[in-house]
């Protein structure tokens, strides 16, 4: 019998998803209603509770399904890596218009209006989506802006069907120094399959979310000896990114950061406290 994931499978005793109809035992089963997230980033976590850790997060401008609403939450499932969990109400909507562009360097500023003297409203990661609606220039600086007339400085963004392919791994090297955040999946703090899955975003390729869905589905397999730039070095619950024959880039508790390390002395340290690396793998292009 196969055990459903519920981390991608949203199924309760009193309602699921109608894909699993017929799947899963529930009262009742719903298609659910596309929504979009309308803040900076927000955490998804397992349960409707602010006390708990989060199992990942999304950005402004993503799409969700809606399955339902009670006491303040919402629980959805993401349209881009089926992820399912509990955010807060206040951080969706159904009516927010659809995304045009995507941003594609590591944090920018949503000012109030086009001129970069001025406050802006809030700071947008990496792969958050935004609809734009007209162009202008202050000052020789270009802008694009939104409906309600907040702007982002135009060459922090691309259209969506844009994204072409660019090296991953160049983008990965963007986060040197952010913060490690367990779950984190923004410019603002990252964990290390995060790092992986954003970093792949912004090059027009999907990634599962978390290490052992990466682990499993992402890419083919290699051996040690074959690595090179672009692979993915796995252990138990972590995986990082060669950057080259001997050197990774990942985010790690040890420094709580997006950090370079020495492939083998990072084998030889996280072997003395754990365990050896469990799998390798090259993503496909």
């Amino acid at each position: 019998m196969t055990t459903l994931d519920r981390r991608l499978h949203a199924f309760r005793d009193d309602l699921a998803e109608r894909g699993l109809e017929g799947q899963v035992a529930a009262r009742r089963f719903t298609d659910g209603k596309p929504a979009r997230i309308t803040v900076p980033v927000v955490g998804l976590r397992p349960r409707p509770d602010a006390t708990i850790g989060i199992d990942t997060e999304l950005l402004f401008g993503e799409d969700v399904t809606v399955l339902d609403r009670a006491e303040g939450w919402c629980w959805i499932k993401a349209r881009s890596d089926n992820y399912v969990g509990y955010l807060p109400e206040s951080t969706v909507s159904e009516t927010s218009p659809s995304p045009t562009h995507i941003v594609t360097v590591q944090r920018t500023f949503l000012y109030r209006e086009p001129e970069l003297r001025k406050p802006y409203n809030s700071i947008l990661s990496m792969g958050s989506r935004v609809a734009v609606a007209g162009t202008a220039e202050a000052r020789g600086n270009h802008y694009v802006t939104l409906e309600d007339g907040t702007a982002i400085f135009a060459k922090h963004v691309q259209p969506i069907g844009a994204l072409d392919g660019e090296d991953y791994v160049d983008i990965a090297g963007r986060f040197i120094e952010t913060p490690y955040l367990w779950g984190g999946r923004s410019g603002l703090g990252i964990d290390c399959s995060g790092l992986v899955q954003l970093s792949m975003l912004i090059t027009g390729r999907a990634a599962p979310r978390d290490t052992d869905m990466q682990a499993s589905a992402l890419g083919t397999p290699v051996t040690r000896d074959e690595l090179r730039r672009g692979d993915l070095v796995f252990w138990k619950g972590h995986v990082a990114i060669m950057e080259d024959a001997e050197t990774i880039l990942h985010a790690t508790g040890h420094t709580m950061t997006v950090t370079r390390e020495n492939f083998e002395e990072a084998v030889q340290r996280i072997g003395w406290l754990y365990e050896q690396p469990n799998g390798y793998r090259r993503p496909i292009n």
